[in-house]
């Protein structure tokens, strides 16, 4: 007990006040009734002039949520409990909220003290958690779709297909065709050693099929003998790593299965899946009329069935103008394949969507045909960026807006861009230190502060008196 009283002993009002100025952004001295006796403002983040704005004003009144009141807590703190504080405080500058967690301290029996901390900081953060938890879960849904559909097709192929563990050459996966083919009983294949199901005469060939494809990546096809001396199948395999693991991929094929019957249900399998696809998917004659359309397209553009879209051109839907089909058929008549060609889909009701466009050429008995694979992309989740809600992000943005925006606009986006985005540079450079952010820059802290109010850097409670 004797150090702790003589520490406090050496304790003076110049110390404590400069240790709150360290440790605090805001420091308040209310009475009573809530009313601020004053305010010393700690953080360069905060406008200078809360002093002024604030001074005299019951706190209450600075808050964003009108029916909220401090006055109860601060009499608990002059009764002698300690008391943590979170409001919310609107801002004169833009209407802006600035959150802060305040200690409330007794100085006597009629004033508090109170030491806030700015949380901006701390809710930028969990935003950003937000967001990424947001894309984590949209790439786990998007790896069930995909699982599924792998489950799918793998169940439905024509073919016996294994998947091995490389290292022990056990069966990890297998479908039901290579169950019905190589197995001896209702048990199945998996978990058993490969090969497996083949005669003597074909087992060392079967292993060295295997073999094969380890040194060169996959095999060419062997003809092999089943165990049960009558049916020849078609083996191949291809060897594959992936996070750090190594499999074969074995497809087995019958001889003596009908090919055609194959060929009829792949046919009928891959429609189901174009119809089904989540990305929207039209099929065109050479001038671009529509001889087929799935169900995400009539989705994504607001229709109610195919009827409404067979025989009109697909520009009806498709593009800033009736350039861009013009363009993209014209690529395809040249390349045969286009990938990632980015356009508008105008719906029939709504504004436009940004999509973009992968497309190839068939070979049709009737003439050359295309089929456009669409993917809405104007929801795609990125990290928030601060410029975005006035300027694109990039200079690919710019280059997107062709067409649908003037020359002289854009010419004028990429200079505020590239402004914007070193101004952006420098705050993080400096950890949001905007005195050694606009030395950094070659910039007086006043043109600094104009600029961020300008691209709405940090929020629009821009200290306006620094800027004298």
């Amino acid at each position: 007990m004797t150090p702790s009283k003589s520490l406090k002993a050496d304790w003076t009002p110049n110390a404590l006040t400069s240790l709150l100025e360290r440790v605090a952004d805001l420091i308040l001295t209310l009475d009573r009734t809530g009313r601020i006796l004053s305010i010393e403002v700690c953080s360069d983040e905060l406008p200078e002039t809360l002093a002024k704005a604030w001074k005299g004003r019951s706190i209450d009144d600075t808050l964003v949520n009108s029916s909220a009141t401090a006055v109860r807590d601060i009499e608990r703190v002059l009764e002698g409990a300690d008391q943590k504080l979170d409001l919310v405080h609107r801002l004169e500058s833009g209407g802006s909220e600035l959150p802060v967690q305040y200690q409330l301290v007794a100085l006597n029996e009629h004033t508090v003290l109170a030491a806030g901390t700015d949380l901006r900081p701390v809710a930028s953060l969990k935003q950003q958690l937000v967001n990424a938890q947001h894309a984590l879960e949209q790439d786990y849904w998007r790896l069930r779709q995909l699982e599924t559909r792998y489950r799918r097709i793998f169940d439905m192929v024509g073919d016996a297909v294994l998947v091995l563990d490389a290292i022990s050459m056990r069966v990890l996966e297998a479908n039901p065709r290579a169950n019905e083919l190589l197995s001896d009983g209702d048990k199945g294949v998996v978990g058993r050693s490969f090969p497996l199901g083949f005669s003597r005469s074909s087992l060392q060939a079967a292993q060295t099929v295997v073999s094969e494809s380890q040194s060169i990546g996959r095999s060419q096809v062997h003809n092999l003998l089943l165990d049960d001396g009558d049916t020849r199948v078609d083996v191949a395999v291809s060897f594959m790593r992936q996070a750090g693991e190594e499999r074969f991929l074995i497809r087995i094929g019958t001889r003596d299965s009908s090919s055609a019957l194959r060929t009829d249900a792949s046919s009928v399998f891959l429609q189901e899946v174009i119809r089904n696809a989540p990305d929207a998917i039209l099929m065109t004659d050479q001038d671009g009329r529509i001889t087929a359309a799935n169900y995400s397209f009539l989705e994504l553009s607001q229709l109610v069935g195919e009827e409404q879209v067979l025989g009109h051109t697909a520009d009806r839907w498709l593009g800033r103008s009736t350039v861009d089909l013009s363009v993209l058929l014209s690529n395809l008549r040249e390349k045969s394949v286009v990938r990632l060609f980015s356009s508008t889909l105008i719906p029939r009701a709504g504004s436009p969507t940004q999509i973009e466009i992968s497309a190839c050429r068939l070979e049709e008995a009737d003439g050359p045909a295309f089929a456009l694979f669409i993917r809405d992309v104007e929801r795609r989740i990125t990290r928030e960026h601060p410029v975005t809600s006035k300027l694109p992000s990039s200079i690919e943005q710019v280059t997107q807006r062709v067409g649908r925006v003037p020359l002289k606009e854009l010419v004028r986006e990429s200079t505020d861009i590239i402004e914007a985005l070193c101004i952006e540079t420098a705050l993080e450079v400096t950890q949001d230190n905007r005195a050694s952010a606009a030395e950094l820059l070659g910039l007086s802290r006043q043109s600094l502060y104009a600029k961020l109010r300008r691209f709405n850097i940090g929020g629009s409670e821009t200290d306006e008196a620094a800027v004298e």
